[in-house]
């Protein structure tokens, strides 16, 4: 099994594309193979996102993924990032910050959210290349 921290983008996006590489991603965790790390902020952020009306996703599918992921998840140790004022989004710390105390990648659909000089060797995958690890 492999953990990673997974951007709200993945989940979203593997929702709304079951069939693609994101939404394979989430059957990874439903079957074992991949294990979220996260943190409570990581879970506010993904209910709030999810529940956007802009993306059609049903309450009760919100919930499922809430479900998955917490019971196949592991919380994330505290971290702090440094450099926090020059990072390009404060709203993406929380998924450093997790990453960096579990000692595990970040999967993400926008790599230039997270650029390496702010990253403190915290490894950042694109969903393929996390995919693949996976298979």
């Amino acid at each position: 099994m492999i953990a990673a921290v997974l951007d709200t983008n993945v989940i979203v996006s593997g929702l709304l594309s079951p069939e693609g590489v994101t939404g394979r991603i989430i059957d990874a965790i439903s079957d074992g193979f991949c294990r979220p790390v996260f943190s409570e902020a990581i879970l506010i952020e993904y209910e709030e996102v999810l529940a956007r009306p802009k993306f059609f996703i049903a309450q009760k599918r919100i919930e499922t993924v809430l479900i998955t992921v917490r019971s196949a998840g592991l919380v994330a140790p505290f971290a702090h990032a440094r450099h926090r004022d020059e990072f390009p989004d404060e709203d993406d710390l929380v998924f450093v910050d997790a990453a960096m105390g579990a000692d595990v990648p970040l999967v993400t659909g926008n790599l230039r959210h997270f650029p390496a000089q702010w990253m403190q060797g915290v490894r950042v995958l694109s969903p393929k290349t996390f995919l693949e690890m996976l298979e």
